[in-house]
Parts: C-alpha cells; structure tokens; sequence
C-alpha cells in the first residue's frame, strides 16, 4: 500500500499536467444555435468618468504578481543554495563505507539524513558509536528507494506552485509516505518494532531537519508508529487502488472532451480567433475595440435624477443582441435597480453603432451578449 501511496501521490502531479495536454480526444457536436459571450462590467459613477469594474483587481493583480515573482525568486535561490551545499559535502575527503553505503561525516550537530548517494552523520558520534543500526539501515532505505528523486521533484514545483496552499499538504504526504516505506524496510531487517519505536521516540524532540533531505525525525507521530504495526485487509488495497484508478480515468476522460461550434468567451482583442475542430469562429467586434465600447457606454449614459438623490448603487444586467448585420436587437433587462436606471441603459444601448458582425466558417452568425453595468452613487 505504501509503494502504491508512493506512485499516487508523485503520479497525481504529473497526471496535473497530462490533462491539459489532451493526449486524446472524444468529441461531442452540438448544434450550433446562438453564441453567448459575457462582457466583462462596467462602473458607472455620478460626476466622474466611467471605470472598469475590475480596474481594481486588475491594480491588485498588478502587485500580486509581483510578490509571487519575488517569493518564487527567492525560493528558486534557496533551492539551488541546498542542491550546491549537498554536492560540496559529497566531495569531502571525509568518506567512509558502511555495507556498501557511502557515509559523509560533517561537524555539523545534525541527526542522520541522507541525500542523493550519500547518508550524512555527525563525525563524533559515528565514532563514538552512538549511531544506531537502525538508523543507518533505515537512510539507506530512502537511497535504494530513490528517495531523494521525489524530494526534488516536489521541491522544485514548490517554486511555482507556492501559492496553492495544497500543494504544502501534498509534499507533507509525499515525505511521510516516504518514513512508512523506509520504517518497513528497519522493521523486516530488524525484527523488533517496539524497540525500534522506543528508538523512534528518542528523537522525536529532535526539531532539527534539513530541506532535501530524508530525515529520520520527520512527523514522528502516533500515526507513524501505528503504522508499523497496521495490517492492511488485501480488499481494501485493491477497492482503494480501483477507486483511484477509476476517479483518475474519469477526469482524463471529462477533460478530453471536446465540443464544436461552441463559444463563451471574450479577449479584449480585435483579432480575437477560436478555434474548435474544423469550426472557425470569429467574435464580433465593436467599432475600435471592446475598450471603445466601454467608453461608448460611460459617455453617453445619463444618471437619472431620481437614481442621484437616492443614491442607488448596484448592478443592472443587460442582454443583446448582434444580429448579422452588425445591428443591436433584443435589448433586454435582466436585473432591473429601478429609478429608470435600466431605460436609460437601454436608450444607450439603442444608440450604438453597428458591430463587425461575428462569423463561423466565414458566414455572418447572430451572438447574444450579456452586460453588467455597475451603479454607484456619487461619494
């Protein structure tokens, strides 16, 4: 059960990046109907010009993404720093043997921990002989398990992926599943679970772990020392490794999925261009830009004088349609605030000049759009 933890948990990532590849694909057609794009809304302000609605999350966006790139560095540094650590150590003269393990001994006061090839000990208590058996036998474990690969691995997304507080969980069950499997190979060399717990417990104060590498006081945990002595029913193995195996095939099948003649989207881009298989479809396109349309709208709508004095703030939806020709039809309120707030949106709306109609495989389509306008009141 712990190996196949193992290939979950590390799988589940790289299978994160297969779905988006499509690496195969079952098409479903629907008939092609009327396209549906959701504008994004605009502010509209008493005595002052009309704001994006998402102009402030665009702001803190912009400063966001900063952050990330500048944690991202400063993670990218530190992880580069440790690999650059390790190899240095690697290369030191001070170098034993221990049933065919290669041993670093370092003055560092540190437990023992092993990384790529190597277990690192401290040099006086491995000659003093305070360095149990076990724990050699149990770095050695995480050597021939190629351990260290996994650690890499995570650490390294960890970079990008700082932010998804998942993933911090993810990389926590990676490790630990990592001390079962190797708790399992001291227990059947050794044959004594109860005292290699006692062992286990002598270090449990022990905080001290290094970024890397396996550590033998990782999460000691009542968890872990059940674990040693947890008989696993073989029905149970297989119905979880069936349900794994089949949530996954669901979700590659789901996201493999691909539909034609379909939109529902916007780019604020006047080449904007979808395409779905062998349908080509092109938005319509407001005179100047979508960015022109949002001007259109501030500048010619009026506040009614009864939405002013009672300070109505909110959201009117509109729908619309671009016909063909490029025309305005079907003005119609979805979510009225009243004080005449939606008439004068539709009076707006009416004055619009005629779009770039939307085509599909080159041929004029009617679209349907949705527009939220935002109220607020005069501050």
């Amino acid at each position: 059960m712990f190996r196949f933890n193992r290939a979950y948990l590390i799988g589940s990532l790289i299978f994160s990046f297969v779905i988006p590849l499509q690496l195969f694909s079952i098409k479903t057609t629907f008939e092609t109907g009327i396209n549906n794009i959701q504008l994004e809304g605009i502010v509209i302000q008493k005595g002052r010009a009309p704001l994006n609605e998402n102009y402030i999350m665009y702001t803190i966006f912009y400063y966001l993404i900063r952050v990330y790139v500048i944690v991202s560095i400063v993670l990218a540094l530190r992880f580069v720093l440790n690999l650059i650590s390790f190899f240095i150590k690697l290369k030191r003269k001070e170098i034993c043997f221990v049933n065919g393990v290669k041993v670093v001994l370092t003055n560092e006061a540190v437990l023992p921990h092993s990384f790529w090839n190597a277990i690192f000990v401290n040099k006086t208590d491995f000659e003093m002989g305070k360095i149990p058996s076990e724990l050699i036998a149990h770095e050695r474990a995480h050597l021939e398990q190629r351990h260290t690969l996994d650690v890499l691995f995570v650490e390294a997304l960890q970079i990008v992926f700082w932010v998804n507080p998942f993933f911090s969980l993810l990389k926590k069950a990676i490790k630990l599943n990592h001390e079962f499997l190797a708790d399992e190979a001291v227990n059947k060399q050794f044959n004594s679970v109860s005292d290699y717990q006692n062992l286990l417990l002598d270090f449990a104060s022990n905080k001290n772990t290094i970024s890397l590498a396996s550590n033998i006081n990782y999460l000691i945990t009542k968890k872990r020392l059940l674990m040693m002595t947890k008989k696993e029913n073989s029905t149970k193995i297989v119905l979880k490794m069936g349900f794994a195996t089949a949530i996954c095939g669901l979700i590659l099948f789901i996201f493999s999925t691909k539909t034609t003649a379909q939109t529902n989207s916007l780019k604020d881009q006047n080449d904007f261009k979808v395409s779905y298989d062998t349908t080509s479809v092109n938005e319509p396109q407001f005179p100047g830009g979508i960015t022109e349309f949002y001007k259109f709208i501030g500048k010619n709508f009026k506040m009614p004088a009864e939405a002013s004095k009672n300070k109505v703030q909110g959201k009117v939806l509109m729908e619309f349609m671009i016909e063909k020709d490029g025309s305005l039809s079907e003005i119609k309120v979805k979510k009225d605030l009243g004080y005449g707030l939606a008439e004068e949106a539709v009076r707006v709306l009416r004055l619009s000049p005629k779009w770039i109609p939307a085509t599909e495989n080159g041929e004029p389509v009617r679209v349907s759009y949705g527009l939220p306008i935002t109220i607020q009141s005069e501050k």
